[in-house]
């Protein structure tokens, strides 16, 4: 297990100091997202959303961090996840949101891991693993509109009224999903909060949880007993049209491989997208689609510009850079014109996304949103963590 400080005293890792792409992951930040989102959730108590890998920020030192600032109630996506997490929370309570399937079982009672049962698959499976096993905690989770993952509502509220069903079936949690919860003026809202608070009742005196990120933000009515924080934490923006009171926890950079002049009338990068209409100096830079550095965010070429004229663009000695061109899979070129000669130069450092360059910008100019950003940087970044205050 690594530990913290060892972490924040060892020197900087060559590796990151001279990698193509890299991602630097502020866990001060991470917990005092958490710290706010807790403060937030007021009577509630706020859990940790770390499926995803931590939402790309590494669930190993992600959720360390945030066990360790108080967190005590986790949210991960597969047992694997769930058995990982294990190591470095040892002492919460950890929920698999997949649920539990035949062949699991040993995986869940070895490492203490609550399954959320979703489906009457599920369920049924559930009921037979406690005749052989014993009581064992779940949660339940209750469609109530989402129409995703779910027990129906009323076959939910009828097991809690089932005086037949098994003695050792005692869920500790029983949840639900808002749909609509970004836009806080959307009547799904209310619909749901008024039809979780049919199962509330029917399990009383087990914890309820219905809002995630953009939930918290719809105030104390939808918090429950305990409030489920994913995107939030890590920065992104939970609430549509709303300004992100957030801070940002992670900032990808590439390397910039070449700097070039090329001539007015060129054009640039796959399709000839791209026609220069001035003398223009280029930055090419070691990350494209295939490390989630999307191409929809192209400056031309891609269907999206049709409908979002801006294209992405990055952030490089002090100055914001478009995207020239296509961006390819290994790599992308940014136009850096309009900055000083020899402001650039090949070693330097793009930065992708970040605190200059909100992932949330950058989303727009994909035509998606944060979660997708930070969970697709892939495999070949070099990754660290730092603790800034």
């Amino acid at each position: 297990m690594w530990i913290m400080s060892e972490i924040f005293d060892a020197p900087e890792d060559d590796n990151f100091a001279s990698a193509g792409l890299r991602l630097t992951v502020d866990l001060t930040a991470l917990t005092e997202n958490w710290r706010d989102m807790a403060r937030r959730s007021g009577a509630a108590r706020a859990s940790a959303v770390v499926k995803a890998d931590a939402y790309g920020m590494g669930i190993e030192d992600a959720g360390e961090a945030l066990y360790m600032a108080g967190a005590r109630d986790f949210f991960v996506a597969t047992v694997d996840e769930g058995v990982t997490l294990r190591l470095y929370a040892p002492e919460a309570r950890v929920f698999v949101l997949s649920g539990i399937w035949p062949g699991t079982e040993r995986r869940f009672f070895e490492n203490d891991l609550v399954p959320v049962i979703s489906s009457d698959e599920q369920l049924a499976f559930w009921m037979a693993v406690l005749a052989d096993y014993g009581d064992y905690p779940c949660a339940l989770h209750v469609d109530t509109g989402f129409n995703r993952l779910g027990l129906h509502i009323d076959d939910a509220i009828a097991l809690a009224d089932d005086v037949s069903r098994p003695a050792s079936f005692a869920p500790v949690l029983v949840m639900s999903h808002l749909a609509c919860a970004d836009d806080p003026t959307h009547a799904m809202n209310r619909q749901q909060l008024e039809s979780f608070h049919r199962v509330s009742a029917a399990y009383e005196g087990i914890d309820s949880s219905l809002a995630a990120s953009a939930g918290i933000f719809l105030g104390e009515d939808y918090h429950f007993d305990l409030t489920r924080p994913g995107i939030a934490l890590y920065g992104g923006e939970a609430v549509c049209g709303m300004a992100n009171p957030m801070r940002p926890v992670a900032t990808a950079e590439a390397r910039i491989i070449q700097v070039r002049s090329v001539e007015a009338g060129e054009t640039v990068s796959y399709g000839r997208a791209l026609q220069l209409r001035r003398e223009s100096r280029l930055a090419i830079a070691s990350a494209g689609y295939a490390d989630g550095y999307m191409r929809s965010q192209s400056s031309g070429g891609v269907p999206l510009r049709q409908v979002v004229p801006q294209g992405g663009q990055g952030f490089i000695a002090g100055h914001k850079v478009p995207v020239a061109g296509r961006i390819t899979m290994d790599l992308t070129i940014f136009d850096i014109t309009d900055l000083p000669d020899n402001a650039v130069r090949a070693g330097d450092y793009v930065e992708l996304f970040g605190k200059n360059m909100p992932v949330d910008d950058v989303a727009r100019a994909s035509g998606t949103i944060g979660y997708e950003i930070l969970t697709s940087m892939g495999l070949r970044h070099e990754r660290r963590y730092v603790a800034e205050e």
